[in-house]
């Protein structure tokens, strides 16, 4: 199946099959967790999460970085490996570089804290603090890839990192057999297109749910321009999926084949969310609990359905931990 519906494109599901292949010397396979029927759940849904957060580092995003950089040649990872990030796919890049013992550099803004950056230089990544946003630090990656010969990972815009994110709709298809619905958070559509993807192609009868918090929604809104263009973000604790769509972006035409329904959350929505799983037991960031905000919004819905939440990461800034924090002890 050909989901970007152009007959020279490669072919998504082949990619993240090729992918299990060659991912889990690195990652690793992540469980599916039962979530208690308690409020705000009410209604007979039976609810389940992925827990992304068990993740080597953290988060989901290892697997396409992994993915990637284990399938560049050994001429090409010999140059070394750039990436620009907010936090989570500089980790995955640096471990996945780290795991292959080739050089990574990681760019990144002076917005993003000292705790973040330590993480991903304990991999051996080198790192760069450029400019006050996200979009300086992506910009200087690219320029210094390029003009270095090294290879740049894209966080989402990359069809080897997009497969290697699929390869969670690979586990949670033989952890359940009959899916009803998955929640996915939604960035730069990189997650929701891996496992959108594979889902539409092994279990057409999977509602594939995008969701946004309200703050942060760009990828949403060019879906229903139908063009990639910028959209005005303002803060968000969903700080992974923050950010906008690059020109030409092949996530674009992959989302809008494979979202069943788009969700939007408010921030007290997202807080919410993190404060009842870290009251269970889970610490989850806030892109992970704008998907499980997206469920609570509606949870009758899916009264007698099986329902996946993807917990994609638990790697928490420490402005967000202390508001999580506060908010738990009120």
């Amino acid at each position: 199946m050909d989901c970007s519906g152009a007959s020279d494109r490669p072919n998504p599901i082949a990619l993240i099959e090729e992918a299990c292949n060659r991912i889990y010397s690195l990652a690793r396979e992540t469980s599916l967790m039962w979530l208690p029927h308690d409020p705000p759940v009410p209604g007979s849904a039976r609810l389940f999460a992925k827990m992304e957060q068990q993740q080597v580092t953290g988060s989901f995003k290892v697997r396409g970085a992994a993915n990637k950089i284990f399938s560049l040649d050994q001429e090409v990872a010999a140059r070394g490996v750039v990436a620009s990030s907010t936090g989570n796919h500089g980790l995955g890049v640096a471990a996945a570089a780290h795991s292959r013992g080739i050089d990574a550099e990681v760019f990144l803004s002076f917005q993003v804290p000292e705790l973040k950056w330590k993480k991903i230089e304990s991999y051996g990544a080198r790192i760069r603090m450029i400019g006050e946003s996200p979009l300086n630090a992506e910009l200087a990656a690219r320029a210094a890839a390029q003009d270095s010969g090294r290879t740049y990972i894209s966080p989402y815009n990359d069809w080897q990192v997009m497969a290697g994110q699929g390869t969670i709709a690979v586990e949670l298809l033989q952890q359940m057999r009959n899916i009803d619905a998955v929640f996915v958070a939604t960035g730069g559509g990189g997650l929701i297109s891996g496992i959108g993807s594979y889902l539409k192609a092994r279990s057409p009868q999977t509602e594939v749910v995008a969701c946004w918090p309200e703050n942060s929604r760009v990828l949403y809104e060019c879906l229903h321009a139908g063009r990639i263009a910028d959209y005005p973000e303002t803060y968000t604790l969903s700080e992974s999926t923050a950010g906008g769509v690059e020109p030409g972006s092949i996530t674009f035409d992959l989302a809008r084949d494979v979202i069943s329904r788009s969700v939007l959350v408010s921030e007290d929505g997202i807080l919410d969310a993190m404060v009842w799983a870290y009251q269970h037991g889970w610490t989850i960031e806030g892109s992970a609990a704008v998907a499980l905000a997206a469920f609570f919004a509606d949870p009758s819905r899916y009264d007698d359905k099986n329902v996946v939440v993807v917990f994609c990461g638990g790697n928490l800034s420490p402005e967000v931990d202390a508001r999580l924090r506060q908010r738990s002890s009120a």
